[in-house]
């Protein structure tokens, strides 16, 4: 049955860009940077239409404007407005919101995979880029240990506000096909394919809607609330430093195993101290990286909201948070298996030389006698 075409009065396309910048950030310091800029006003995030006590960010990032940037896409020009927030465990989220107006649904889609030709992933678009320097040159000193933002995770949003008449939630099926702006393809999909894509829907009142995947989101929220877009974004800041801090230990296991097969091989009274200078570095590296991702796993606390909950919860499922979470998790138990076996060592270590002391002493003790003898 063909779909008939309503006109999208009011919508946005986001293109979400995360890149982890440094192992920390100082908000308060950044605050006082951007103050100094004569920019808009930073804003530390808090959920639009949501109680406090329901969900709440475990520490509140800083939301902050920066200058607008003009699109080319589907032949005409388009103004974006961009923001970025900072979270402090060193994750900034950039955003580029494109405003649509009066077109039917069709556009929109195309629109959307537009979006995501311009700026998704596999365009490599040197907007990303420039707003990244941008950022790092005014806020430099606010950052701890810059990294450099090899890795990034992107998302993609088509929000609609308005319809040009109301169209319920459960007929919408009927009247728009969500699976082009959703799988940004343009051959027809299969059943199964398409009832997989449209698997994740979420609906609080008669008039809303939520459709994840993994790299896209579609929303109808006619109130304009925020809520889920901020939700999506804290998720994938969350994917990105989970990551991260997997590559990291991935990077760390063979030089520790080099290390500790050298301190093994150190056949030298000092092997203890070896011993021992690898068990504390070790222990540092499980530290940091244990307060790191208690505060990924804390950035967003969601109590009260079932629905909220409910988006929060399939959005790590969907991408894989959990999953990688649990990698890094098992890495960190390798590391401190392994600064115990070290730790033990050490003492080994110093019990045979201390032993070696004591044998040195009573032969000398022995020769001193025979001598005088």
């Amino acid at each position: 049955m063909p779909y008939e075409q309503p006109t999208v009065q009011s919508a946005v396309v986001i293109a979400m860009h995360l890149v982890d910048i440094a192992d920390a950030i100082d908000l308060a310091n950044v605050e006082a940077l951007w103050a100094q800029q004569s920019r808009p006003a930073s804003i530390r995030s808090k959920l639009s239409s949501t109680p406090p006590k329901a969900v709440t960010f475990g520490v509140p990032p800083v939301l902050l404007r920066l200058d607008e940037v003009e699109l080319s896409l589907l032949g005409q020009s388009y103004r974006a407005y961009v923001t970025v927030r900072l979270y402090d465990f060193g994750a900034a989220a950039f955003s580029v919101h494109v405003p649509v107006t009066s077109c039917n649904w069709a556009l929109f889609s195309q629109l959307v995979n537009a979006v995501d030709a311009l700026l998704g992933p596999s365009a490599d678009s040197p907007i990303w880029a420039q707003l990244l320097q941008h950022v790092r040159t005014v806020l430099m000193p606010a950052l701890t240990r810059p990294s450099p933002a090899s890795l990034h995770e992107d998302y993609l949003l088509g929000i609609v506000h308005n319809f040009d008449e109301p169209i319920p939630i459960a007929s919408m099926h009927e009247r728009i096909d969500l699976v082009p702006l959703l799988s940004g393809e343009q051959r027809p999909l299969s059943e199964q394919a398409r009832r997989d894509l449209l698997q994740q829907r979420f609906s609080y009142y008669a008039d809303d809607l939520v459709v994840l995947t993994w790299d896209r989101a579609f929303i109808y929220e006619p109130r304009g609330d925020s809520d889920v877009v901020d939700i999506l974004e804290v998720a994938n800041a969350q994917l990105l430093e989970m990551r991260f801090y997997d590559e990291l230990l991935d990077a760390e296991l063979p030089s520790m195993y080099d290390m500790v097969e050298v301190a093994h091989h150190a056949g030298n009274p000092l092997a203890a101290r070896h011993f021992a200078d690898l068990a504390r570095k070790l222990y540092t590296l499980v530290a940091e990286v244990t307060e790191i991702t208690e505060k990924v796993d804390n950035a967003l606390q969601v109590t009260e909201d079932v629905y909220l909950a409910r988006v929060y919860t399939s959005a790590l499922d969907l991408f894989r948070v959990r999953h990688v979470s649990a990698a890094v998790d098992r890495k960190l138990s390798i590391i401190r298996d392994t600064y115990a076996a070290l730790y033990e060592e050490a003492s080994g270590k110093r019990a045979e030389l201390l032993e070696l002391a004591i044998i040195v002493l009573i032969v000398v003790e022995i020769v001193i006698a025979i001598l005088r003898r």
